[in-house]
């Protein structure tokens, strides 16, 4: 008698609430712009085998036995993102883009540190010095934001304050932003101060991959990300150099020659801030790496920028104000206090008639995080979807008719009917039936 699979009972409770999770998806307009549907294949390397293996360390240098095929998939996956990106050296392992700054920071600068990232509020990141994440309290967070009048990052400003403030880290990256970076600027302003500069491209990685907007690599030292969002891939971070240099702290390795900026990265994620890499989700990345380097996802890139356009001109001739006047990439602020609503009350109106989008602060806001004033809204999930320009003024009606009258019961059934309908144009996931 066997008792192979004796234990094994299917657990119907989480799986029901993964059909829903499925259902949800699958009915609804994703407008978060974080988010995005990875394809088959990469959910199918996800929740492989790989979960089981354990790789503290780096291919070829484990401590672990039983590591010849993971790193095979860990080396595919390096080998894939540096083509992808043009990068000269990464680390795959990183859990997320949180993570994968932790490490950049705990490598390259000391607790203490003068650090200078873009503003929270004005849509910068928890980790780019926010004082209630471990950027903020490890280290002296300074801050650069947008103009009130414009919407945008005075570069003047940034320079202004990096001579001022003397940081020794500078981050350029954003969660809210829609307008692209100057990098070379920046770089020129690190040079100046002597500060490493940090890219944390987490949002528009897939875009820059694709040749639509400025690229980082040759103009910052270290450059972050994660692998979701408009990458497609599966949800994790990752850390590149567009080249490898030598350290700026003169530290050595055993042989007593100077250790190169790769070293010092490779050992702030293992065994700086991470244990055992998650070697089924960098087996996803693989797959997701080797997507983005096909033809269909440059047009795929390309298609989320116009449909991102597009809904952006939408707001605009509806009265809206979109913080910066509109957008260069994937995403886009809109500040509804000119329309007597808050960021919180719209996303929970328009999460009612199944229209999912989150709310967030804008510059300058006078309401707390929990309430806000705006709403971001991105295009990289319904672009998937197969979602065209054309179909961003359906989309952007239903929103308006409901924020203008966010009580009316009756027209979130009605609005949630005309969506789940909709949606039925734009399938997801065929091949995938209930999880039973």
């Amino acid at each position: 008698m066997s008792f192979r699979y004796s234990y094994m009972k299917r657990d119907t409770q989480i799986f029901n609430i993964i059909n829903k999770e499925l259902d949800r998806q699958r009915s609804g307009i994703e407008l978060i712009a974080s988010e995005n549907f990875t394809s088959m294949q990469v959910m199918e390397a996800m929740g492989s085998c790989l979960t089981n293996k354990y790789a503290e360390g780096l291919p070829s240098k484990r401590y672990y036995g039983g590591c010849e095929f993971v790193d095979e998939a860990e080396n595919l996956a390096i080998d894939r993102v540096k083509r992808l990106f043009g990068a000269a050296w990464a680390n795959v392992q990183p859990h997320s883009g949180a993570q994968a700054n932790a490490a950049v920071m705990l490598a390259v600068i000391k607790p203490g540190d003068t650090i200078l990232g873009f503003d929270l509020s004005h849509g910068g990141h928890l980790t780019h010095g926010s004082s209630v994440n471990f950027s903020g309290k490890l280290y002296k967070p300074t801050f650069y934001g947008v103009e009130k009048d414009s919407g945008r990052i005075d570069m003047n400003k940034v320079e202004d304050i990096a001579t001022k403030e003397q940081p020794k880290l500078i981050i350029c990256g954003a969660s809210a932003y829609s307008r692209d970076w100057d990098y070379e600027r920046f770089r020129n302003i690190a040079d100046k101060v002597g500060a490493i500069l940090l890219a944390d491209i987490s949002h528009p990685a897939g875009l820059i991959a694709s040749g639509f907007l400025n690229d980082p690599l040759p103009h910052c030292h270290i450059i972050t990300s994660t692998t979701h969002k408009t990458l497609r891939g599966p949800r994790g971070g990752v850390i590149m150099m567009g080249q490898d240099f030598d350290n700026p702290f003169g530290l050595k390795n055993p042989k007593g020659e100077i250790r190169k900026m790769s070293a010092i990265l490779d050992s702030g994620v293992f065994p700086g801030t991470q244990g055992g890499p998650l070697e089924h989700v960098i087996a996803a990345k693989a797959v997701g790496f080797g997507e983005a380097l096909d033809d269909e996802f440059k047009a795929y890139s390309k298609s989320v920028i116009t449909n991102a356009k597009a809904m952006a001109n939408g707001f605009v001739n509806r009265g809206y104000q979109i913080i910066s006047g509109g957008t260069d990439n994937h995403l886009m602020l809109i500040d509804l206090r000119s329309k007597e609503i808050t960021g919180k009350k719209a996303e929970h109106t328009l999460g009612l008639a199944d229209i999912t989008v989150n709310k967030n602060m804008v510059p300058f806001d006078d309401k707390s995080p929990f309430v806000t004033s705006g709403m971001r809204i991105g295009t990289p999930a319904i672009t998937t979807r197969g979602m065209k320009a054309e179909h961003m003024e359906t989309i952007v009606n239903w929103i308006d008719q409901l924020l203008s009258d966010p009580d009316n019961q009756d027209l979130i059934n009605s609005t949630r009917n005309d969506v789940n309908n909709f949606m039925k144009d734009f399938p997801l996931y065929e091949e995938k039936m209930e999880v039973v």
